[in-house]
């Protein structure tokens, strides 16, 4: 029988919240920093990764743009070791507003949710980006000269990359609203032309380029996860319906005892 212990948060009050907030977010600072010191270490070999799309030396244009180049790597690779880490934290913020047999759905959502990161980073970097990049550096080459500097070329490669990972969270966002009942598979089937839009701005969006190949090369993806979606709300539906009914069941019978 399925446990109806009330959530733990009731009785707090929203000082005592923004004071769990402030908890969660100083720990996941905290690993994102040690995350990023630790990264430190091969944040050189990584910027050999990151330039060797593009295959020529990066410009600087000031005394401090390598170092800043530098250290905004580091921060992106801390982003990608810390993110499981961060993700706990704020499952950690969201647990005591569940009820007891809920937040078993940890076990889920972390690593999903890094998974799911690292599956649209890795998509980025071997499909998006490199579509991206050849497209720009030979863009009309009679008149201009692709020499483009550190901080405008990572700054480019490291959003996309990012962007593009947080974009793949999508099936997971919309599974555990589904299994809390906040939306159905019948309404992501009904209002889909509403979502191929949303897929398209949200492409325009993480897209620093603004070619339509790299566009649609976005989109496909998102298009596929939203399909993805709609059979993982159709889980989370059931799953809600099913622990409703439970609950409701276990309601009445403490009434009658």
């Amino acid at each position: 029988m399925m446990s109806d212990q009330p959530p733990a948060d009731q009785g707090l009050s929203i000082l005592e919240h923004l004071g769990e907030l402030r908890v969660r977010a100083t720990w996941a600072v905290a690993g994102l920093a040690l995350a990023t010191i630790v990264s430190f270490a091969f944040t050189e070999q990584l910027l050999n990764i990151l330039i060797s799309p593009y295959g020529e030396q990066l410009q600087t244009l000031s005394p401090t743009e390598g170092l800043q180049t530098y250290f905004r790597v580091a921060l992106v690779a801390g982003v990608t070791i810390a993110m499981p880490w961060m993700l706990y934290q704020l499952w950690r913020f969201i647990e005591p507003g569940l009820h007891g047999h809920e937040k078993h759905y940890v076990y889920v959502f972390v690593p999903s949710a890094t998974f799911l990161f690292l599956l649209g980073a890795a998509f980025c970097w071997f499909i998006l980006l490199p579509s991206a990049i050849l497209f720009l550096s030979n863009f009309m080459p009679t008149i201009f000269s692709p020499e483009w500097t550190s901080q405008e070329y990572v700054g480019f490669a490291t959003s996309f990359i990012l962007w593009v990972g947080i974009a793949f969270e999508i099936p997971l966002v919309i599974y555990f609203l589904s299994r809390f009942g906040f939306v159905t598979s019948a309404t992501l089937r009904e209002h889909w032309r509403v979502a191929i839009v949303g897929i398209a701005i949200v492409a325009a969006a993480v897209t620093p380029s603004i070619d339509p190949v790299t566009m649609i090369l976005t989109m496909i993806p998102l298009v596929l996860l939203y399909l993805l979606s709609i059979a993982l709300a159709s889980l989370g539906q059931r799953q809600f319906a099913s622990a409703s009914a439970l609950e409701s069941e276990s309601v009445a019978e403490s009434a009658d005892g």
